[in-house]
Formats: C-alpha cells, sequence, structure tokens
C-alpha cells in the first residue's frame, strides 16, 4: 500500500453555499490531519464543516464544526485525525466570501 502526504483540498466558496472542499478518490482511504480555515475579511464570519459518507445528503449528524465564529482575519487550525472512505466528502461552508478552507493529510492506495 502506497502512502501519499499531501494537500487534499484547497476552496473559498461563495457565501452560504456548501461546497465540497475533497473527495476520496476510488480505491482509496485518506486520514486528514489538518483543516485550516482562513477568514481574510475585515468582519468576523462563521463556518460549516461536515463529513458526508459516501457522498450521502446533508443531515445534520456529519457536522463537526456547524456555524463556529471566526473573528477578522483570523484562522482556526483543526487538527483531527479523520479516518475517510472512498467517496466520502468533506463539505465546507461559510457565511461570508474570502474564507479559505484547506485542508492536509494522506491517501493510502
Amino acid at each position: 500500500m502506497a502512502t501519499v502526504y499531501k494537500v487534499l483540498g484547497q476552496n473559498a466558496p461563495s457565501a452560504t453555499t456548501a461546497t465540497s472542499l475533497y473527495t476520496v478518490p476510488a480505491s482509496t482511504s485518506t486520514v486528514v490531519s489538518t483543516i485550516t480555515v482562513c477568514n481574510i475579511n475585515a468582519t468576523a464570519i462563521t463556518y460549516r464543516i461536515s463529513v458526508r459518507p459516501a457522498a450521502a445528503v446533508q443531515t445534520n449528524a456529519m457536522y463537526i464544526a456547524y456555524d463556529v465564529s471566526l473573528p477578522a482575519n483570523a484562522t482556526d487550525t483543526l487538527t483531527l485525525g479523520l479516518t475517510l472512505a472512498t467517496t466520502d466528502v468533506i463539505t465546507v461552508y461559510a457565511s461570508s466570501t474570502a474564507v479559505g478552507f484547506n485542508a492536509y493529510g494522506s491517501e493510502i492506495s
């Protein structure tokens, strides 16, 4: 089995729009070590992060962060160790534009 350490995904979603940050490729498992959320705005925002197993329709049980407040020009670093299977999806959402989400980890195939 090969393990590749990498930036798994980067996204700056449109305001109030749930957007895929990362989808686990076919025949692959993934360990997400860290997710960062960077607020580039001059005002506070809120954000959400969820994990949708097998790309399922979003439900409340899937959230790992919900409407978390992030001050202006600040960054949250979440060290998680999430284990994901093929077709699992990390979905992100922000209350405003100019919010960057990044996921870092390893793919195992």
